[in-house]
């Protein structure tokens, strides 16, 4: 590829690494401003008991047992009038069948019918006793029954309030979380697309054929053959090759060497000098000549002199 296709292509490559630099961004966002902020609400919200257990739901949980405690000691006691009334009055119709029997008996004498009309009279005061005493406790009941609403929809107001507050709360957040994750009105990625679509649209075959005529087809420049006049050969001025490098006063040897990356391709001429290709890296073990050499050494003790301009040292 080449031209504006080659430019376009390559736009695909940054737009994929420039959204995901976005997407990285908004993961950033949720974990540490939105999860920070949810984790901060839940401990001020959810404070834990020693043992286990919200305090929040302890405390609701207490209050409306305290509302509700007065209502049920007066439902026991209600339910206990009950009962007494209803066995009084189960009572009375034992003694009322009782006596239809002993008046339908003939054998029956005055003497037990006088006993039994006596304990119906007995058992009738007695359930009328039991019948006041239960209407009264069911009026007692009935009279506490606004307070007893009162307290617990007090209590239940309060519970609504908190749960108010979480659900705004949740709502706020989600809505966060929301505008965190809709990209379609970050301006950012409306960018990246449309510097995409730039790219796209600014393909040109005609200016693509045009450069590639002009640098490899009939439009690029050629160096036709001339006359060329003969020229003697002038000898290349070489350094002083030393035999057995040695350490002078003066000359920078160093100790371990330096590592350099050579930059071109170079092949020694003579016997002293090192050949390497570029890209290769050696050691540097003597500093430059006056002639513009330094002497390197190889992987597996090759060592030999070589222009100091064809590397650069490793950084």
């Amino acid at each position: 590829m080449y031209g504006s296709l080659l430019r376009a292509w390559q736009c695909f490559f940054s737009s994929a690494e420039r959204l995901s630099v976005l997407h990285t961004s908004i993961s950033h966002s949720l974990v540490s401003e939105d999860g920070q902020h949810i984790r901060s609400w839940q401990k001020d919200a959810f404070p834990r008991k020693m043992f286990c257990g919200f305090r929040e739901s302890h405390d609701l949980k207490r209050e409306f047992a305290r509302a509700q405690k007065p209502w049920i000691k007066k439902l026991k006691k209600l339910e206990k009038a009950r009962r007494a009334y209803h066995k009084s009055c189960q009572k009375e119709q034992n003694v009322l069948n009782k006596e239809c029997q002993a008046k339908n008996s003939v054998n029956q004498n005055e003497h037990t019918l006088t006993k039994i009309q006596q304990a119906k009279k007995t058992a009738g005061q007695d359930r009328e006793h039991a019948r006041e005493h239960y209407v009264n406790v069911l009026d007692d009941l009935i009279g506490y029954t606004p307070r007893y609403m009162e307290e617990m929809e007090s209590v239940f107001d309060q519970s609504q309030e908190q749960e108010r507050k979480r659900i705004s709360f949740l709502k706020n957040t989600l809505l966060s979380i929301h505008t965190h994750l809709d990209i379609t009105n970050n301006h950012s990625v409306k960018a990246v697309y449309s510097d995409l679509l730039h790219a796209l649209m600014s393909i040109n075959e005609q200016d693509d054929l045009h450069w590639w005529r002009n640098n490899h087809g009939p439009g690029m420049s050629t160096n036709w053959p001339t006359l060329q006049e003969w020229v003697p050969p002038s000898k290349k001025q070489k350094h002083i090759k030393k035999p057995n490098p040695q350490i002078e006063e003066g000359k920078g040897v160093m100790i371990g060497g330096v590592r350099v990356r050579a930059l071109y391709a170079y092949t020694g001429e003579a016997e002293d000098e090192l050949s390497f290709k570029a890209g290769e890296e050696f050691l540097k073990v003597e500093d430059e000549d006056d002639q513009g050499w330094c002497r390197g050494v190889k992987e597996g003790g090759v060592e030999g002199y070589y222009p100091a301009n064809y590397v650069l040292p490793v950084q």
